[in-house]
């Protein structure tokens, strides 16, 4: 057995301020997304929006045209393009809506050069083939389903009576922090404790939920960039959370709410924030 770190309120708000007199929109975190497709542009909208939401000083883009195009007529504060060269990042997520049957050996040389960067990287779907062998401060968020593959990629057995474990066991193999999404949220790193969360609301079980959340856990780490990632996580699952249940309308626990959109949690975040900075 694994020890359980149970996370709470107080324990996100020590990851969120009030920005200070000395603040510009560098020292709030830049953040860079390399999210969506052709197929799927709402990824790298809700992404972007989610990013901008929780807090994020200045947000990049880069990805398929058809995707950058939606997001600037979304967020037209955007700063989409491929040139990151000159660029301060700290911190990237790639892979959310994105298919890796479908990705051209272009954007893999490239998604692997962001690997291999000093920038921490939230990891999600499409791109989580390319984990090994990346040298990066990694943040990997599967769902179910992805885990599984990752398990059975490393060759390693799942225990379905003993899933604190088995996320464990991922992270120690990949040295990576690993988020696993799900009705239980369990986050862990190489060394630390498993920390434990409910996903807070029934509603937040809907498509695209997972692409606000990893544009959450890119804008804290980058606000973050001293604070261990497990912990960073554990407050962005948190927080999407905790905008899940604003937008649902089930903040106080007292009613049963109504269904929610992924946007819906997006647009959710800075009455969240307000609230836990309250």
């Amino acid at each position: 057995m694994v020890d359980i770190r149970e996370w709470s309120r107080r324990d996100t708000a020590r990851f969120l301020r009030v920005p200070g007199t000395e603040d510009d929109k560098y020292s709030r975190g830049v953040v860079a997304l390399r999210t969506g497709s052709a197929a799927y542009p709402g990824a790298a909208v809700l992404g972007v929006e989610a990013a901008w939401r929780a807090g994020a000083g200045y947000v990049r883009y880069v990805g398929a045209q058809r995707a950058a195009d939606a997001v600037l007529a979304r967020r037209p504060e955007t700063v989409a393009g491929a040139d990151t060269g000159r660029s301060r990042i700290d911190a990237w997520v790639i892979g959310s809506g994105t298919d890796a049957a479908q990705r051209s050996d272009a954007e893999t040389a490239q998604l692997r050069e962001i690997l291999t960067g000093p920038a921490p990287v939230v990891v999600d779907a499409g791109a989580l083939d390319l984990v090994p062998g990346a040298t990066a401060p990694l943040l990997l968020t599967p769902h179910a389903g992805e885990f599984a593959r990752l398990q059975q990629n490393l060759g390693l057995q799942a225990r379905s009576d003993d899933r604190p474990r088995d996320v464990s066991a991922v992270a120690r193999e990949l040295r990576a922090t690993v988020l696993l999404k799900g009705a239980r949220t369990l986050i862990a790193d190489p060394e630390g404790p498993v920390i434990e969360m409910s996903a807070g609301t029934g509603w937040l079980a809907t498509a695209g939920t997972g692409d606000v959340l990893a544009g959450i856990l890119g804008a804290l780490i980058a606000a973050n960039r001293d604070a261990p990632i497990a912990e960073v996580a554990a407050a962005g699952a948190w927080l999407h959370g905790h905008a899940a249940r604003h937008a649902a309308g089930v903040a106080d626990g007292t009613v049963p709410g109504h269904p929610i959109v992924a946007l819906d949690v997006a647009e959710a975040l800075p009455h969240a924030i307000a609230d836990l900075l309250s």
